[in-house]
């Protein structure tokens, strides 16, 4: 019952049923078998007897379209804790075991149960990594864009108060854009020129975390040869090292799962300008340090909640990134 009401029927993962154009037939089989693919790692995961079983079967996922069947677990076992309010005990169990090497994945998952879950029946973002738990937004950005295209696409709605997690409310915003940017690489069918007029459509403010997202997708998903790529880059000027920082993102996903394709590293050799394992190895060279204990006596007081307009430590690690990827030269247009 719980598949039946939460999940998405596969019909409207079809690029007709959801109007999204269709460049050719190669990048509809696409962008179709990925949501096929997520769909079967929903099910694997609301079924499984056992997290080990869950994982067996997702195991038997094509390797280009695994990570997809994981990110479609980990919204699978969040709604499953979310609806027992058991504060992601089976998440963050798979995440601590089998899940850990898609870890970025079932992030993004979580955040797609929560746009299926009433706000009430939400996680706390204390029991995940204060640095991922970001991707959580992404996820809820990506499926109000696949799912809500003319409010979130069209209109360029944006959510007035994203609560969680409590004190970061403006950053939220901008997490939940490059969701949105990875949603646009789908709702454009992976044409390049669809892409970008739609980003370019948004206000000026929101383009840099669009282009990130919407850098991620390409890389990861793919759907485009190296002339696409090119216009890629070139079409998103000033906002290249931002696509950049998405697409090494993409690359460290892949990496760290053991599912690197030749689209990953092309991709990446284009938006990048290094390759796929460079571009790995600098997110995990430039990722902030977990925060240090804190001391049993502070010598002034905590506050209880973030500055107003605070930027957590995931933007610090994109910047990051974004402008270490932008002196090798290559995300130069």
């Amino acid at each position: 019952m719980r598949q039946k009401i939460l999940t998405p029927n596969i019909r409207e993962t079809t690029l007709e049923r959801r109007g999204f154009p269709v460049k050719n037939a190669a990048a509809k089989e696409l962008l179709e078998t990925v949501g096929e693919s997520f769909l079967t790692g929903y099910a694997h995961a609301v079924e499984a007897g056992s997290l080990s079983e869950a994982e067996q079967r997702l195991e038997q996922v094509p390797a280009r379209f695994k990570g997809f069947a994981y990110e479609g677990a980990g919204m699978g076992l969040a709604v499953l804790d979310c609806l027992a309010f058991s504060d992601l005990r089976r998440t963050r169990q798979f995440l601590s075991g089998a899940g850990d090497r898609h870890n970025y994945m079932i992030y993004v998952g979580i955040g797609w149960a929560m746009a299926r879950l009433p706000r009430l029946l939400w996680p706390s973002s204390r029991r995940l990594d204060p640095l991922l738990l970001w991707l959580v937004h992404d996820g809820y950005g990506f499926h109000q864009a696949y799912f809500h295209t003319r409010r979130y696409v069209h209109e360029q709605y944006r959510e007035p108060r994203f609560t969680w997690p409590p004190g970061y409310e403006s950053y939220a915003a901008r997490a939940i854009d490059q969701g949105i940017g990875r949603a646009l690489w789908f709702v454009g069918g992976t044409d390049v020129d669809r892409v970008t007029s739609l980003i370019d459509g948004f206000p000026a403010a929101r383009r840099p975390d669009l282009y990130a997202g919407t850098g991620l997708a390409a890389t990861y998903a793919g759907g485009a040869g190296e002339p696409e790529l090119r216009e890629l880059r070139r079409r998103a000027g000033e906002h290249a090292p931002q696509l950049a920082q998405g697409s090494a993102f993409a690359a460290e996903a892949r990496i760290r799962a053991g599912l690197l394709n030749p689209h990953n590293e092309l991709a990446a050799h284009v938006l990048c300008g290094t390759s796929a394992q460079r571009a790995a190895t600098l997110c995990r060279e430039t990722r902030p340090a977990p925060p240090a204990p804190a001391s049993p006596v502070p010598a002034s007081p905590v506050p209880a909640s973030p500055v107003p307009g605070a930027v957590p430590a995931y933007e610090t690690w994109r910047a990051r990134i974004a402008d270490s990827l932008h002196s090798y030269g290559g995300v130069t247009p």
